[in-house]
């Protein structure tokens, strides 16, 4: 997901964007996922706090930071395409410094120097934290040169860390760890933010009051590997223990946990799934493949009996859970037979989302050196067909809730169909899932409900579906 240059709402100034004349003047690009965008949020709040000011107009900035993604090959080529992008400001805007932080710049370091001249800095995912400094250093005319930021990365923001966030007010992102200890050959993640480094439950229970004071309603809680939480201090089902506190915290409606490993799942932690209301029923679970050969040769954990077994456990234990996974196409080595396995499981299980990746080699990864590659245009070939079937079993699934009534979370009014009302039940996460259409007619009033705002609740009856999206109108509102 990119979000070129955007200022917040309560970061604004009513005259150009300006609040102080002197103030060096900052645009802001962020690349990538929702544990990036919190990366991108404390930068911004550290940016504020420390006097500079932000600007949604990137010809007016003095100072462009580009927050990277470098996951896989095409998230790096749009990192570098915005790079090229914004390096042309300084010869027809206001920009004087050109910085690219994140994981990009952790990954490739000096090669970004060496290869893109349009930069002036590399901040690595370990530097977040002084980015005030490093842009006022870079800015010093007799101190001015290209250089690198750039550490093992220890950088984790705790409560206390100031935080302009980016989008909705009334939902959150919640990082809970950083860094991952798993060792999967594809992944180059544990290159670019080190070994799993989880904050103390107090310290992301304080995060969550002081969110739920600012009207944040939902909740999302993200890592690497979530479901690991917890392990390098010591805690034994660790996020089983956090969960148990967040939901106590008065204001929160839905906690979201995102990014579970198929592996150290609990009957305990499904139970407080299946019993918590605050908990949505919403298990976000890459699996990855389903073949034994491939989930060895990818260094998964288990195998396709293991899979299976936990998929009917979670759906057995959290009645009308909304399943999202993940799965990887052409991964070195993935034969004929191997994909249609896949192809077959996935028709079978009846996911309620499912993301498709084409693999790619990734520097410094193990599987990078494994033999059997497969040509691109059968990978594109093999994703096509699983996202196909993938559409009909959601579309099959979206025309089975009309006439459900279910509580939907108001997120605003749709840019793509004429200012109508835009929301999500809790089985739809923010910004990957569809979205629910919203009439404000109300059927018990016979009239439109006054001032549906973002943040509210409703009971909303589904009279349609259309794709991943559903359609309905109010019935009432809920409790807030």
């Amino acid at each position: 997901m990119s979000q070129p240059l955007i200022v917040p709402t309560r970061a604004r100034s009513t005259k150009a964007t300006r609040v102080n004349q002197s103030a060096t003047t900052i645009g802001f690009v962020n690349l990538g996922c929702s544990k990036n965008q919190v990366d991108s949020e404390i930068m911004l709040g550290t940016l504020v706090t420390e006097g500079f000011e932000l600007t949604g107009d990137p010809t007016q900035a003095e100072v462009v930071i580009v927050n990277t993604c470098g996951f896989i090959e095409e998230a790096k080529q749009e990192s570098i395409n915005t790079i090229l992008e914004h390096g042309h400001l300084k010869k027809t805007g206001t920009c004087r410094v050109l910085i690219a932080a994140g994981c990009l710049a952790q990954r490739y370091q000096g090669d970004l120097l060496k290869e893109l001249p349009e930069l002036d800095g590399v901040v690595g995912t370990g530097e977040f934290g002084k980015i005030a400094e490093i842009c006022r250093g870079l800015l010093a005319p007799k101190k001015r040169q290209r250089r690198l930021w750039i550490s093992q990365p220890p950088y984790l923001y705790d409560e206390l860390a100031p935080r302009l966030r980016l989008g909705a007010q009334h939902s959150a992102y919640v990082k809970i760890a950083e860094g991952c200890n798993r060792n999967c050959t594809f992944c180059a993640i544990p290159l670019m933010r080190g070994k799993q480094r989880s904050r103390p439950v107090d310290s992301i229970v304080a995060e969550a009051r002081r969110l739920a004071a600012e009207g944040v309603k939902e909740i999302n809680l993200i890592s690497q590997d979530t479901i690991n939480y917890g392990v390098d201090l010591g805690l034994r089902q660790g996020l089983l223990s956090l969960l148990r506190e967040l939901v106590k915290v008065d204001g929160l409606r839905w906690i979201r946990p995102f990014y579970l490993y198929p592996q150290q799942v609990t009957d305990d932690l499904l139970d407080l799934y299946a019993g918590e209301e605050k908990i949505v029923k919403y298990i976000d679970m890459p699996l990855q493949h389903i073949n034994d050969r491939m989930l060895t040769r990818m260094h998964r954990l288990g195998t396709r009996a293991a899979i299976e077994s936990l998929v009917d456990r979670i759906r057995t234990r959290i009645h009308g859970v909304t399943f999202r996974t993940a799965f990887i196409v052409g991964f070195p080595g993935e034969t004929d037979a191997a994909f249609t396995e896949l192809r077959d499981y996935v028709e079978q299980a009846e996911f309620d989302r499912v993301a498709v990746f084409v693999y790619s080699d990734e520097d410094g990864t193990p599987a990078a050196q494994l033999d059997d590659k497969v040509e691109r245009d059968v990978m594109d070939d093999r994703r096509n067909a699983i996202l196909s079937i993938q559409e009909t079993i959601a579309a099959s699934k979206g025309t089975a809730k009309i006439g459900s009534i279910l509580d939907v979370l108001i997120d605003g009014r749709s840019e793509e169909t004429q200012g109508v009302l835009e929301g999500r039940h809790e089985g739809l996460a923010p910004e990957i899932d569809g979205v629910v259409y919203v009439d404000e007619d109300s059927a018990d009033a016979g009239s439109k409900v006054a001032d549906p705002a973002p943040g509210d609740f409703y009971r909303v009856e589904i009279t349609d579906a259309a794709g991943f999206d559903l359609v309905g109108h109010i019935v009432t509102s809920t409790a807030h």
